[in-house]
């Protein structure tokens, strides 16, 4: 395969105007640590719904979508669909809070609703824990797709990989800060759309594939089509169905799908114009991320198990692709490779693009922490405003030195995919119930935070030295939850609660809703003026009927190719009744 002068035009152009979106931003984004980290507070809704969905569309997904699917079936994409729930609970729920605290992070978050030692450690911990550590996790197995990517389709080694996409991607995140990110984003989005829906086309007429009828009656693919898994197994669909739809959308944290939001989805929506716009931009990026683009790389992914029944035949068909690089997720790439002259190019580019714009935004998510909660808030407070952008430029190439470092010690995305999962299981409960529940402090997520870890680390390291019974990885993932939840209970009743005054404050800046918060607003002052919230109700029925909805519009996607017209029109009618729903009572939302 060789890519011709086209081919290389396409991607040259690509990087030209990633940089020339990132140099005409940096003319504001060096002014302040709000311009460069939250681009003035003054984003519209579209833009900032496209740039979290952008940001979610990296380079990693496809592989790990086709990871998932030549195991498991396309049913085994539950393990990521279950995260609409937690998606949907943001979007009517915690997205006009986020905006009404006015935090400039969600990390800045801690000190406005905890108080004292512990609430300052919590913020100071966290900025580099997620900043630095879970971070350069994430950006590692976007950098590890890069990798086998440029091995399979450009056979480019990954030290040349990394140097060459970090440095255009660095580039326009230090000069633009998030206003270049998220004009960069709108690009490399529907670049990355176009690209890999254009590819599903051409593979799927390949003449080993034989079009959607050829795909769907092989005999390798015939037993992977079900949406849902068979429920007369339940070695198959607890794992694959019950535990992430029952348990884990709202008791695991992972980035980009946090329960209660938080992360760069929090920081989109702090950078919205009003509530009324951080709503409409979760919503879309619900809607384009669960609904709009699972299908092409699915068909991908099965056409592989066509080409590429066995990694064997994955491993003859690349042999300069080193053997611990070899996977199930390596076969999207390795589909690629039969695209003509010129989308070629075009597919590369838009790999690249979905590569930078989830680099980009946890570069520069990453460095807000750095800087506004670890280096401003405790290391130097008198630092000004010019410094403190300095400061994130050099800490935004740092993330991407170590991403790059940790991203040649990988093996494949889905494993660490599993370890976020593991890690931070038990904590998502705390980050829904802070909201809710004036009992929960500072001592709670320090808890969460220590026994998800200890115990991620004690099943990967000591279980089975101990040898103790072996534990599937959704009977590890269902253990963690039981422990940590358990610890962070305790600790929560035996440490001392929020101080009042803190907890009157958060009340009367927030307005939280439930009976969780009676004890607070009992305290409020006689004259205190707090406007009430009696569509809790209502808001949690639009999370589901929301959810529905767009499960619906995903399920009626998949009837219509697979052929099922009865099953396309139903589902299509279930969707459209949500949306009417939720566009009637749009006001009151």
């Amino acid at each position: 395969m060789q890519l011709n002068s086209l081919d290389w035009g396409i991607i040259a152009a690509f990087f030209l105007v990633s940089l020339g979106i990132g140099v005409y931003a940096s003319r504001r984004s060096g002014d302040s640590t709000k311009e460069f980290f939250l681009s003035g507070r003054n984003m519209p809704w579209w833009l900032l719904g496209v740039s979290m969905v952008a940001t979610t569309f990296s380079a990693d997904t496809p592989n790990l979508v086709t990871d998932i699917v030549r195991k498991n079936g396309v049913a085994g994409n539950w393990a990521w669909w279950a995260f609409l729930l937690t998606g949907m609970l943001t979007v009517f729920v915690y997205a006009r809070l986020w905006r009404r605290s006015g935090v400039l992070t969600d990390l800045e978050f801690y000190e406005l609703r905890y108080s004292g030692p512990a609430a300052r450690f919590l913020r100071q911990f966290r900025a580099l824990y997620l900043g630095v550590f879970f971070n350069i996790m994430i950006m590692a197995t976007v950098c590890l797709a890069g990798i086998k990517i440029a091995g399979v389709l450009l056979d480019v080694d990954p030290v040349t990989t990394l140097l060459v996409a970090s440095v255009v991607t660095v580039a326009y995140s230090t000069l633009g800060g998030l206003r270049g990110v998220i004009l960069t984003d709108f690009v490399q989005f529907f670049l990355a759309m176009v690209g890999a829906i254009w590819a599903a086309i051409v593979i799927l007429g390949m003449p080993e594939v034989g079009g959607l009828d050829g795909l769907f009656t092989h005999t390798n693919v015939s037993d992977k089509l079900d949406i849902f898994p068979a429920f007369d197994n339940p070695e198959v669909y607890v794992p694959l169905f019950v535990v992430p739809i029952a348990v884990q959308w709202w008791n695991v944290w992972y980035p980009g799908a946090e329960p209660g939001g938080g992360g760069y989805i929090a920081q989109r929506m702090l950078a919205a114009k009003n509530e009324k716009h951080a709503v409409g931009a979760t919503l879309l990026f619900n809607l384009f991320h669960y609904a709009l683009r699972p299908w092409p790389w699915i068909l991908i992914a099965l056409a592989s198990l066509i080409v590429f029944p066995n990694l064997s035949d994955i491993a003859a068909a690349f042999p300069g692709v080193a053997a611990d690089k070899i996977g199930d997720d390596l076969a999207y790439p390795a589909m690629l490779s039969y695209l003509p002259s010129g989308l070629l190019g075009l597919v590369i580019a838009s790999l690249l693009a979905a590569f930078m714009s989830t680099i980009s935004s946890h570069l520069n998510w990453g460095s807000s922490y750095v800087v506004h909660d670890w280096y401003h808030r405790f290391y130097k407070p008198e630092a000004t405003e010019k410094e403190l952008v300095l400061v994130g430029r050099i800490a935004t190439v740092l993330l991407m030195v170590f991403s790059a470092l940790l991203a040649l010690a990988l093996t494949n995305a889905l494993q660490a995919f599993n370890i976020l999962l593991q890690i931070g299981a038990g904590t998502g409960l705390i980050f829904i119930l802070r909201w809710f529940w004036w009992r929960i402090n500072a001592y709670t997520e320090i808890a969460g935070m220590a026994f998800s870890f200890f115990f991620a680390l004690f099943l990967e390291f000591a279980w089975a030295p101990l040898g103790l019974p072996e534990l599937l990885d959704h009977q590890q993932l269902i253990a963690g939850i039981i422990f940590t939840t358990i610890g962070w209970l305790v600790v929560t009743y035996a440490t001392r609660p929020t101080d009042q005054a803190t907890l009157v404050n958060f009340f009367k800046k927030i307005h939280p809703s439930g009976p969780g918060w009676e004890p607070v607003r009992r305290a409020l002052p006689a004259d205190a003026s707090v406007a009430a919230d009696d569509s809790l109700t209502l808001r949690i029925a639009a999370v589901f009927i929301g959810a529905i909805a767009i499960y619906c519009m995903l399920f009626a996607t998949g009837f219509y190719l697979y052929g099922n017209l009865s099953a396309t029109l139903v589902t299509a009618a279930i969707s459209f009744a949500g949306f009417a729903f939720l566009w009637v009572m749009r006001k009151r939302l």
